[in-house]
């Protein structure tokens, strides 16, 4: 019986021998394990626990790469946009030129008589039309709102004068805000990214039927003066009626977009106004001159709108771009400042790990 017991001992004791063999193939198992699991530990990205504070940090600085990659696809998106308009605004000046020239030589002929041409005939102001020019977009900065403003100043002092006043708007901002305001609102046009002839004479039409059917006695054009790429300027103009001497020596100017030393830049150009075109004494007209000026009016009409458009249109795209480049530079400096936080929550974790690795060591000793 008792040579049963011992050998029953001597066995336990062999299931927990710590003999050098033993003790190396147990090892040799466990390493051939975390060796077969290797690759997929070394691709599994660093998870930092600190109440979850680092990993909400690096997914916001991704975020916020992403938007300034965006914000800065839009800034040269605006400045091609900003080239075309320019192109249109040269392309549409010899026609503004001749238009004056033959205008001025058919006024100086007349002897200076216009009181038969009801677009040059100044009448007593007791209605005016506004029309205002905003963008159909957003994300350009004080554009809109600077606009919407002079015309919001501009209606209450023309009421404050005891002036009735009635409004033609241009550009989906601009009409959002006017209608949910109840103003006095005739007709309403869309303000496209490449405004064209077509448009302007709807608008141009509009304006002169009502003109010239005595609803209104003057109209009044707001729009944005393009002044360069970082400024642009609210303007008021009395677009109809109209002022014969203003139109023969009125100049003009064009702008030109240049890209100098990798930034954006615009030229100004000063153009002269177009010498009055010379009708010989005994050169017959087979229409009245007055009849003539009647139909080249609305056509300088439509020049007019149509220039006033692509100016700002321009104005819009040059403030989109300042406010893409105002987002990008805010997103670079975020970025920063949310790699630093990241750096030092991370260090935090480093340390805390490290602590408590050394307390786990002592607490063994």
């Amino acid at each position: 019986m008792k040579l049963i017991c011992l050998t029953s001992l001597l066995a336990s004791a062999a299931a927990f021998t710590t003999n050098g063999a033993a003790f190396t193939t147990h090892s040799y198992n466990v390493g051939q394990r975390v060796a077969s699991e290797g690759p997929a530990h070394r691709t599994r990205k660093a998870t930092i626990v600190m109440d979850g504070k680092a990993n909400a940090i690096r997914d916001r600085i991704s975020s916020v790469n992403n938007t300034k990659k965006i914000t800065s696809a839009m800034k040269l998106v605006a400045a091609a946009k900003v080239r075309r308009a320019q192109d249109a605004v040269i392309a549409t000046r010899p026609f503004s030129e001749t238009l004056q020239s033959v205008f001025g030589g058919l006024v100086e002929r007349m002897g200076g008589d216009t009181a038969d041409i009801p677009l040059l005939t100044q009448r007593e102001v007791n209605k005016v039309t506004i029309c205002c020019i905003t963008g159909d977009r957003g994300l350009c900065g004080g554009y809109n709102s600077f606009m919407i403003k002079k015309a919001e100043a501009r209606y209450k002092e023309l009421k404050a004068a005891g002036v009735e006043v009635d409004m033609v708007l241009v550009g989906k901002k601009g009409i959002s805000y006017f209608e949910n305001r109840s103003f006095p609102i005739r007709k309403t046009f869309e303000c496209t990214q490449n405004p064209d002839s077509k448009q302007a004479l709807a608008i141009s039409e509009e304006l002169l039927n009502t003109y010239l059917a005595g609803e209104t006695d003057a109209v009044e054009l707001l729009y944005t003066k393009f002044v360069s790429l970082i400024a642009s300027a609210p303007a008021v103009r009395t677009l109809v009626p109209f002022s014969a001497s203003e139109i023969s020596s009125k100049g003009d100017e064009v702008f030109q977009l240049t890209s100098s030393g990798g930034d954006f830049d615009v030229e100004r150009t000063e153009l002269e106004a177009a010498e009055p075109q010379e009708f010989p004494n005994d050169m017959i007209f087979e229409q009245d001159p007055t009849q003539i000026v009647n139909s080249i009016l609305p056509l300088y009409l439509n020049g007019q709108i149509l220039r006033t458009l692509q100016e700002s249109v321009a104005s819009e795209l040059a403030a989109r771009m300042q406010a893409m480049q105002a987002a990008s530079d805010n997103a670079k400096s975020l970025e920063k400042d949310l790699s630093m936080q990241y750096n030092r929550a991370r260090q935090a974790a480093v340390t805390q790990e490290i602590l408590e690795i050394v307390s786990g060591a002592s607490a063994l000793e």
